[in-house]
């Protein structure tokens, strides 16, 4: 079995007013409100972390970003990885390293989801974004990103 890395990206997706586009996964069945940014796990370690955001911005809205959209800034959140995923990574992995990025896109872009993934989508202001999502890291990076605008 082929464990997934403990490094991922957050990508903070908003508009040029600060809307931030929240997308709610599809798992666990059934259940409804676990609304996150774009978040997704290196590939393996060739990968650039710059790579896999743009990567999985791709895979899980249908947007292709042109790289200079892209903002790093350079943060990372270290955290424990949640009992119901321990399993993906390799038994002695306890914690992930998650690195922020953002990008500025269009509030009209085409927003074409990934069905296995998520099962909706929803422009919010960064108020009622970081208070809807349910990872406290989404929504310390929200809050982060609109201070700076502040």
């Amino acid at each position: 079995m082929a464990y997934k890395l403990p490094e991922s990206v957050l990508v903070v997706l908003h508009s040029s007013t600060l809307d931030i586009l929240l997308i709610e996964r599809v798992s666990p069945p059934g259940e409804h409100g676990a609304w996150q940014s774009v978040t997704g796990a290196r590939t393996d370690a060739s990968e650039s972390l710059s790579q896999t955001a743009l990567r999985e911005v791709a895979e899980e809205t249908g947007i292709a970003l042109a790289p200079h959209v892209l903002r790093d800034w350079r943060h990372t959140e270290r955290y424990p990885i949640a009992p119901a995923w321990r399993h993906r990574y390799a038994p002695d992995v306890t914690h992930n390293c998650e690195h922020l990025f953002s990008a500025c896109i269009d509030r009209h872009a085409d927003i074409r989801l990934n069905p296995k993934e998520h099962r909706n989508w929803q422009w919010l202001s960064a108020d009622e974004a970081a208070a809807c999502v349910f990872s406290h890291t989404n929504a310390a990076a929200i809050r982060r990103l609109a201070a700076e605008r502040t």
